[in-house]
């Protein structure tokens, strides 16, 4: 009988470079997605020391992307947090109650599962083929303040992203006749919560990616009825084209809700037009009106190619 010794394990072959170019794009991502959560809790201060944060999971891939970065996060950050998951069981036909559980169980993260039937509720007040969105939202919310109390959470974190953020803004222009978007830091209506969105400089695309990366147990929103025909549907469709067309457009329209200048809008209760005197100072941010508007250069300058 002859044996053969081996010194050492067969070297295994290098991964394609297919494989890594996804691995190191996946790794920008999850960098990217940290690093941007990351400014906007310290931009808003949403996240304190000895907070108890509680992330209202609804099983979309918004609210699984913001559970697991935050998770990220609480792992280095320099103060001490809480994470309790929340997620509320409206009794819609059909929902998989066992998916989050389940999910939440194995992530090892604290959780709590809030049953209430405002399905029953919102199917018999709304008329059939009405939006049911509004009364569910306000109902959800409700209950949701409700938990937070009982459980003793001192911050509410909601899955909202950048473009939900610039949708609800063009929704009140379109619509409501408002300049108004959803603030990445409010206090609630009866006084009593601060509710945050760290998601707020997180685009969407950006969390697609990371939901199919990570692979999370996605439960379908349309469980209450599928409504096409949604104004929000229509707005974000029409953000989705716009930066399709024109790269860069969305993170620019983004930006300007962060650079607001009110003396140059209309709103008399937010800048004193009938109270200005001219004062003989000079103002380097003052009257523009007779000059050109400074925009930046495009990527690309145009060319004209002279014909003949």
């Amino acid at each position: 009988m002859s044996a053969v010794w081996i010194d050492e394990a067969p070297a295994a072959a290098a991964p394609p470079a297919k494989t890594l170019k996804i691995e190191r794009e996946t790794h920008k991502l999850e960098k990217r997605l940290c690093r941007q959560v990351g400014q906007a809790i310290v931009d808003y201060n949403m996240i304190e020391e000895g907070d108890k944060v509680m992330v209202c999971v609804s099983g979309g891939k918004d609210s699984y992307g913001l559970l697991d970065i935050l998770l990220k996060l609480r792992a280095r950050a320099p103060i001490h947090f809480d994470i309790v998951a929340v997620n509320l069981d409206q009794k819609q036909p059909g929902f998989p109650e066992e998916v989050l559980p389940t999910y939440l169980s194995k992530l090892g993260v604290p959780f709590h599962i809030e049953e209430q039937d405002t399905y029953a509720i919102v199917k018999r007040v709304i008329p059939e083929g009405k939006t049911t969105c509004g009364l569910c939202s306000r109902l959800r919310r409700g209950i949701l303040y409700r938990v937070a109390d009982e459980l003793g959470a001192t911050k509410v974190a909601l899955g909202h992203h950048r473009d939900d953020m610039l949708q609800t803004f063009f929704l009140n222009m379109f619509f409501a006749g408002k300049l108004k978007s959803m603030p990445p830091k409010l206090v609630s209506d009866d006084g009593r919560h601060i509710v945050i969105r760290p998601l707020a400089y997180t685009a969407e695309k950006d969390l697609v990616r990371w939901a199919q990366h990570r692979e999370f147990p996605i439960i379908p929103c349309t469980l209450c009825g599928s409504q096409e025909n949604l104004q929000r549907k229509q707005v974000g469709e029409m953000l989705r084209e716009w930066e399709r067309k024109h790269p860069g457009r969305l993170e620019n329209m983004f930006n300007a809700l962060q650079n607001v200048t009110p003396s140059h809008l209309l709103d008399g209760t937010l800048h004193d037009f009938k109270g200005l005197k001219a004062t003989g100072v000079p103002d380097a941010d003052g009257d523009l009106a007779f000059d050109p508007p400074q925009f930046p250069a495009p990527a690309q300058a145009m060319r004209i190619v002279p014909q003949g």
